[in-house]
């Protein structure tokens, strides 16, 4: 996860209503630079999109928002290369580790980090970042658990990102902002890739 997570300085956090339009999308904000790709599983089409932006070239699309040893597997079924969970519990992790599923856990609290290092994740989601401490807590995580870095989402715009991405336990961040309904209703792919290049700047 830490290879996937260094590829870009943002990952797109999409909700996808219409699969459709899912390969244009993903062809969109890898053209702007932001390859890395989290589909969360939020809507009925979601499967269906993720199985549609895995075929786009240079696109590493992952599931987010997975809840259950079944949504893991169906994620894994649909073309995921990556999960995201919001959090973390036993039977997630074991079902994404019996399917060979990389995985990206949820944590906020020292004792949760602690629990997915002695698992041996080390690349975890903060997660809702802005509402659990922001930058400052994750900041203050660096100190006692200096191996696990981190991608901090929820609530990050691109106002507050580089106060995120300055900071040597985070790899990159989630960001929702990047594409807009109104800009999927209009198919106004041109707008998001711009938008995606300019995430891609956030760190340069």
């Amino acid at each position: 996860m830490r290879r996937l997570c260094s590829l870009a300085p943002v990952i797109p956090v999409l909700v996808v209503r219409d699969a459709a339009i899912a390969a244009p999308l993903a062809e969109a904000l890898v053209g702007g630079g932001l390859p890395v790709i989290e589909v969360t599983l939020r809507t009925d089409a979601a499967l269906d999109a993720i199985g549609a932006m895995s075929r786009v070239t240079g696109g590493i699309v992952g599931a987010g928002t997975l809840l259950s040893a079944e949504d893991v597997r169906r994620a894994r079924d649909a073309g995921a290369a990556f999960g995201v969970s919001p959090g973390a519990t036993d039977s997630i992790l074991q079902a994404a580790e019996d399917v060979g599923l990389p995985m990206m856990p949820g944590a906020v609290t020292a004792t949760e980090v602690m629990a997915l290092r002695e698992r041996g994740y080390d690349m975890l989601k903060f997660f809702p970042a802005e509402t659990s401490g922001g930058a400052a807590a994750v900041r203050a995580l660096a100190g006692p658990l200096r191996e696990v870095e981190f991608c901090p989402t929820g609530g990050i715009s691109p106002a507050t990102a580089p106060q995120y991405l300055c900071l040597d336990n985070v790899r990159c961040v989630g960001g929702s902002w990047i594409v807009r309904d109104d800009l999927v209703s209009a198919c106004d792919w041109a707008a998001i890739r711009e938008r995606a290049a300019e995430a891609a700047r956030l760190r340069s």
